[in-house]
């Protein structure tokens, strides 16, 4: 069990190193640019300190355009916590969120779908954007941003998809990608359950709660129908 444990953290820390430079590379180059652009090498500046990296951590139900709001999340108000119990703006597609649908768009931000490559194929298969159709945030069809299925993506001998006979997309390996996408995005130097008031052990644990205990026969069947999309 201890060599599991050291495997198991071993792979946790290659996969974090690695979207530490990759997701930032991804930021710099999308137009336009972030202005600063993001450090490759240096988290300090990255999470609520930085306008790009802040919007997309910052949890959907507040408005991280209104600066006002944007001050009292960097200065910690008590009536704006950045808490796992609320979805970051990355999980959903093109960061739209409404609230008359929450789940529209859900776990189908582009982000997530290129660190799931980068962690289960390979860096360079999530190099160029997603491809297929998707849909916005009002559950319409949408031209881009699908996922291609893990044993059709281009195949390296470190493609832990491979190693993994991972043939299919599953509910636990996407809660995996959003919390290394999330700390990768977070101005955190070291890992930690605890980034101040956001607790990646339930973050984790919300998002498989979220596909495999559905409270009723429509959410059962979005979610299918979500499972069939990444797949």
């Amino acid at each position: 069990l201890p060599k599991l444990k050291r495997g198991a953290d071993g792979a946790r820390g290659d996969d974090a190193n690695m979207l530490k430079r990759s997701v930032v590379t991804w930021l710099n180059h999308q137009t336009p640019h972030p202005v600063p652009l993001i450090i490759v090498d240096e988290k300090q500046g990255r999470g609520l300190l930085h306008d790009v990296t802040g919007q997309l951590i910052c949890p959907v139900d507040y408005n991280w355009l209104d600066m006002s709001t944007r001050n009292a999340i960097r200065t910690f108000h008590p009536n704006y916590p950045v808490t796992a119990n609320m979805w970051p703006t990355f999980l959903y597609f093109e960061g739209q969120y409404s609230p008359q649908r929450p789940s529209a768009g859900l776990f189908k931000g582009e982000l997530l779908l290129r660190a799931f490559r980068c962690v289960f194929t390979s860096p360079s298969s999530a190099r160029e954007g997603p491809e297929g159709p998707g849909e916005d945030a009002s559950g319409q069809p949408h031209a881009g941003n699908r996922p291609h299925k893990p044993s059709r993506l281009p195949h390296t001998r470190c493609d832990v998809a491979g190693l993994l006979k991972m043939r299919s997309v599953q509910p636990r390996a996407i809660a995996y990608v959003a919390v290394q996408l999330r700390f990768a995005l977070s101005s955190s130097t070291s890992w930690d359950l605890k980034d101040d008031n956001f607790d990646y052990d339930t973050f984790y644990n919300n998002i498989v709660d979220w596909f495999e205990c559905p409270r009723s026969q429509a959410k059962t069947q979005a979610i299918e129908e979500l499972l069939l999309w990444w797949n």
